[in-house]
């Protein structure tokens, strides 16, 4: 983790702000990695693509975090952004999607993060690799303690595993983040920054899964 911060840390900002995207797949401890690698840390803060796609769309949100807080948050260089998705404004959602002022380093955290069509804003892109086993195994937890329901889960991981195969943001990535001790190895911590698997290795596993959903 503070290898990844240091090499942050060293990387030019445009307008004032790098951009760190974190990607990887549902369940895969992006949202964990992103507190983390961003607590104590003065002028780092994380927006989360989930608040961006809520009650939009499960992907096609990219032009909305774009133009919404990508480009304005970059564009003013250390001046607050505060964004109103559409759909916040249609259900009367509190808040906003913000960056505050001060900030230097802007972690951009979910599935997608790292995408092709985001590409010309990101600085570091990160994958975060997780085993599929492990996924399912999370999302099954989640279901029981009521923060998600089946349908929801298994639309959403269909959904997903079309965009990934698609997309393939791992074969991006600047570093590969372990999203569980098995994913990293037995010698090895969850949270390590470490390349794992090349692209190849990746698009053969996921490949593998579609074939067990089929």
């Amino acid at each position: 983790m503070e290898e990844l911060a240091r090499r942050v840390e060293a990387t030019p900002a445009r307008g004032g702000r790098v951009v760190v995207a974190v990607d990887g797949r549902s369940a895969g401890g992006k949202t964990t990695f992103s507190a983390r690698v961003a607590h104590g840390r003065d002028g780092w803060s994380v927006v989360h693509t989930d608040d961006v796609a809520w009650h939009h769309s499960f992907f096609d949100w990219a032009d909305l975090l774009a133009t919404g807080v990508l480009a304005p948050a970059v564009a003013d260089g250390g001046e607050p952004v505060a964004f109103r998705p559409p759909a916040w404004d249609e259900r009367d959602r509190p808040g906003a999607v913000d960056v505050p002022a001060g900030t230097r380093v802007l972690v951009v955290e979910g599935v997608g993060a790292s995408r092709a069509e985001l590409a010309p804003w990101i600085d570091v892109a990160c994958w975060v690799h997780t085993p599929f086993d492990v996924v399912l195994r999370r999302e099954d937890d989640r279901i029981a303690a009521g923060e998600s329901d089946a349908d929801l889960s298994r639309d959403w991981l269909s959904a997903e595993a079309a965009f990934l195969a698609a997309d393939r943001p791992w074969s991006r990535a600047d570093v590969v983040i372990a999203g569980s001790p098995v994913a990293a190895g037995p010698a090895a911590d969850e949270g390590r920054v470490t390349v794992l698997l090349d692209p190849a290795d990746v698009d053969r596993r996921l490949a593998a899964t579609a074939a067990a959903d089929r």
